[in-house]
């Protein structure tokens, strides 16, 4: 009796040998990242348990997720990942786990449009840190100013195209400013001063907004501060000068995992015309300020900017002196998200030599409702 099933196909000779080569390349790449991640793993430089630990880390698995992330940056396993995330996008335009394409050219934090587990929980938290700072800091004589710097993905809705914002987010940072409004704290939402310019307000393929739209932001701070009665000092007048167009690599094509690849084969990169501040010379003063830098500190700025890369970028920090007409002092941190430029200025002797009358506090929406894990405290 015959049977119907298919007679196996015997490998030709060259097949046989590609197959054993190529058997013996994966082993060998299979043995080096092993080896890599061991060394990784057992170094000094991945602690094996955080030492802030809690039991709620425990149960969702951050002890493994944090494992993984830190044994990504292994030497062989960062190449393979860089030419996985660069195949992707020649093939197939993808942009990985942490960035979304928009429309054409536009690039989008996944952060931004993530439901965070505890959103409301997370948020009345941190308002109420924020209440705490601002009582504190009012026990010392200094004000408190919070700017909330809406998502790229609100303010450039229009760039979305086939990218989907949770209706859930709509009023977060609005509820959010009002909630600290209502308990006393003077808070600004920025979203209606960016909305004004749309779009043009952030970069393409960054995160952060562009200088029109930082303007815009200084602009609207500088008249919360006139509503609150305070005045800026030392007074300066500034003029601007526009420099020459110039590449600006997009921290989106960085996370993305792009940015070692040609400029020609990356997402399509932006120039931008900086501006470039100076203080206006005013002769007739000359002699009385240096004569105050000599003897005193009557000529340090009042204000001091705390927040996150956001204050460092696009020359916010030039356009809110200039909105001001004064300098302030900038303690922005990059990375800080909600408490780390916070804890850095407050920790700072310039912070107790030399106390400010006002503290601007810019957070970013997308940090508003993720965990307030990192305390801040007045030294």
């Amino acid at each position: 009796m015959s049977s119907s099933s298919p007679q196996p196909v015997v490998p030709s000779e060259f097949t046989a040998r590609v197959s054993k080569f190529g058997g013996l390349v994966f082993a060998g790449f299979l043995v080096v990242s092993f080896v890599s991640s061991l060394w990784l793993l057992f170094s000094t430089q991945v602690p094996m348990l955080a030492p802030d630990l809690t039991s709620e880390q425990v149960l969702h698995g951050e002890v493994t997720h944090r494992l993984a992330r830190q044994l990504s940056e292994a030497g062989v396993a960062q190449k393979a990942a860089d030419l996985e995330r660069g195949a992707s996008w020649l093939m197939f335009h993808d942009t990985g786990a942490r960035v979304r394409p928009g429309c054409a050219g536009w690039l989008f934090l996944t952060d931004e449009m993530r439901i965070n587990r505890h959103a409301r929980v997370n948020a009345q938290a941190k308002a109420a840190a924020v209440r705490g700072i601002q009582q504190q800091l009012a026990g010392r004589g200094i004000r408190l100013l919070v700017a909330v710097v809406p998502d790229k993905s609100r303010i450039a809705g229009a760039q979305l195209c086939d990218l989907r914002r949770p209706a859930q987010l709509q009023h977060r940072a609005a509820a959010w400013v009002e909630e600290l409004n209502k308990a006393g704290v003077s808070a600004v939402d920025l979203a209606p001063a960016l909305q004004s310019v749309g779009s043009d307000a952030y970069l393409r393929t960054d995160t952060h907004w562009s200088e029109a739209g930082a303007s815009a932001a200084a602009r609207a701070i500088a008249v919360q501060v006139q509503a609150m009665g305070i005045s800026a000092t030392p007074h300066k007048d500034y003029e601007t000068a526009r420099q020459e167009l110039s590449r600006r690599p997009g921290d989106l094509v960085r996370l993305a995992g792009l940015e070692w690849l040609p400029v020609g084969l990356q997402p399509a990169a932006e120039s931008v015309a900086a501006s470039r501040f100076s203080e206006k010379a005013d002769l007739s003063q000359g002699d009385a300020d240096n004569l105050d830098d000599l003897l005193g500190d009557d000529n340090l700025p009042n204000v001091a900017l705390i927040g996150t890369s956001f204050s460092r970028n696009s020359n916010f920090v030039g356009f809110v002196q200039q909105a001001l007409g004064a300098p302030i002092g900038d303690f922005a941190k990059d990375g800080g998200e909600f408490s780390g430029g916070a804890n850095g200025y407050f920790s700072n002797p310039a912070f107790k030599q030399t106390p400010p009358k006002l503290v601007i506090w810019e957070i970013p929406e997308r940090d508003l409702q993720t965990p307030y894990s990192e305390a801040i405290r007045l030294m």
